[in-house]
């Protein structure tokens, strides 16, 4: 799930004003901060986020291609709804390409790649889920799966792969309040990045693929609970 945040102003200054917006509102759009079906206004987000209009505009442009927002004609820019009949749709698409892209990782990433993924290994080890903010656990969600994603090198399968992350998020944070254990989602990341840094290709694609249909059981029973 995709969660950067405009607080880190050294990152931002080496990005485009349009990227700092859009990597801003997606993260807004992502929690449901931004409710769905909610109407963007431009001016008002360029002024809380300190940029002209123009950049704003492009990063709307952006989401709109991500299907997290859409644009209808004389009535503006809204948040797209979250159907949660989309989830078998997303999870579908995740069980094929998740353990692809864990698979690929684990066989071609490069010695540097792989210090990366141990650095984020590090952070999970040491995450205590119970003392974390829902922001805090999602953004770790997000650099684990982009962590992989970007160790694949292949940046086709990454822009697919961030994208329906993004809106497997979007449906997570409907239900989140009522999983039951999030540690045992956070902490399957430990074996999987393990497999993708010893270059246990089957290893890594199986557990993608588990850590998948996990994902889509617990929002399925955190839903038929409600």
């Amino acid at each position: 799930m995709a969660l950067e945040t405009l607080a880190a102003a050294e990152e931002g200054s080496r990005k485009s004003l349009a990227d700092v917006a859009y990597e801003s509102i997606r993260d807004r759009l992502l929690v449901l901060d931004i409710k769905p079906g909610e109407l963007l206004n431009d001016e008002a987000l360029a002024k809380s986020l300190g940029v002209g209009r123009t950049p704003v505009r492009e990063a709307l442009k952006r989401l709109e291609l991500d299907r997290l927002v859409i644009t209808y004609p004389r009535r503006g820019t809204f948040a797209t709804r979250v159907d949660v009949t989309d989830l078998s749709f997303i999870s579908e698409i995740r069980a094929q390409l998740e353990p692809l892209a864990a698979a690929r990782a684990a066989r071609v990433a490069t010695e540097a790649v792989r210090q990366q993924l141990r650095a984020i290994l590090k952070d999970v080890e040491a995450f205590d889920v119970a003392a974390a903010s829902v922001t805090e656990t999602l953004r770790l969600d997000a650099r684990v799966h982009q962590g992989i994603y970007a160790a694949a090198a292949n940046p086709h399968l990454e822009d697919i792969l961030i994208r329906y992350d993004n809106l497997a998020t979007r449906i997570w944070c409907m239900v989140i309040d009522r999983l039951p254990d999030l540690s045992l989602h956070v902490h399957e990341h430990v074996n999987l990045l393990n497999a993708v840094i010893d270059g246990d290709e089957d290893k890594a694609a199986e557990l993608a693929r588990v850590h998948v249909s996990g994902f889509e059981r617990a929002v399925r029973e955190a839903l038929f609970a409600a």
